[in-house]
C-alpha cells in the first residue's frame, strides 16, 4: 500500500479504558496526527461510554492523570480499517469497561485490515482470542503475566515488535512509537515514515528483533 493516494481515507480507531497508559495512546496518535497532514485519515476514539476516560489508576489515587473524550461507544463505532489497542495498568481491572473492550475486539477483528497493540494492550487481544496461534509480544516487565492470559499465543520475548499477518504487537510504552512508524513505512512508504521520524526528532528502533528491555527484565 506504499503508493496509496492521499485522497484515499484510512479509518482508524483507538480503544480507551480507565487507567490506560498515556504514551501508549498518544505516541502513536501523535505520529498519525502528523501523517494526516498529507494523507486522508479519520480517527474514532472508542470506549464503553462517552464519558471522559482517565489515565488514573484507582489503586494509585495520588497520581496525576489526564482524560480524553471518546467520539464513539463500542456500540456506535463506525467501520474501521485499523484498530489500535494501548495498554496500561487499567487492564488489570476486570470491570465492565475492560469486558466491553474485549468483546468489541473479538467482534470487530474479522472486519479490520490491521490490528496494532502497544504494551499489554496485547493482553486484551489475547483474551479476545484473536492472537491464538499467532506470534506476538508485549511489555517485557510484565511479560510472564501477559503471556499467562494467552496460553495459545506464541509469545516472543526478544522483540521490539512482532508482525504476524495483519496483527502488529509491540513491547512496552515507547515501543508504540516504533511499531506505528514501522507500520506507516509498510503502508505509506519509507520516505513518509522517515519524514515523520525526523519531524518528531525521535531516534527510532528499526530492528524489530532487538529489544534492550528483554535483557533488563531477564528474558
Amino acid at each position: 500500500m506504499a503508493d496509496q493516494p492521499s485522497s484515499t481515507p484510512l479509518r482508524i480507531g483507538i480503544i480507551l479504558f480507565p487507567g490506560f497508559q498515556a504514551l501508549d495512546a498518544f505516541g502513536p496518535l501523535d505520529c498519525l496526527n502528523d501523517l494526516s497532514r498529507t494523507h486522508n485519515l479519520t480517527l474514532s476514539i472508542l470506549s464503553s461510554t462517552l464519558s471522559p476516560v482517565s489515565t488514573k489508576v484507582p489503586l494509585l489515587p495520588n497520581t496525576i492523570s489526564q482524560s480524553i473524550l471518546p467520539t464513539h461507544t463500542f456500540a456506535t463505532a463506525p467501520d474501521l480499517d485499523v484498530l489500535l489497542i494501548p495498554g496500561g495498568l487499567g487492564i488489570r481491572d476486570s470491570g465492565p469497561a475492560i469486558q466491553d473492550a474485549i468483546s468489541y475486539i473479538r467482534a470487530v477483528y474479522p472486519k479490520l485490515q490491521y490490528l496494532i497493540t502497544v504494551c499489554n494492550g496485547s493482553a486484551l487481544a489475547a483474551i479476545a482470542g484473536v492472537l491464538d496461534g499467532r506470534r506476538a509480544t508485549t511489555n517485557k516487565k510484565i511479560f510472564d503475566e501477559v503471556a499467562a492470559l494467552g496460553p495459545k499465543v506464541d509469545w516472543v520475548p526478544q522483540a521490539r515488535w512482532v508482525v504476524d499477518g495483519n496483527i502488529w504487537t509491540s513491547s512496552g510504552v515507547s515501543a508504540g512509537i516504533d511499531v506505528i512508524l514501522a507500520w506507516i513505512e509498510e503502508v505509506f512508504g519509507e520516505k513518509v515514515a522517515d519524514d515523520l521520524t525526523n519531524g518528531l526528532e525521535y531516534t527510532r528502533h528499526r530492528d524489530a528483533n532487538i529489544d534492550p528491555f528483554a535483557k533488563v527484565h531477564g528474558l
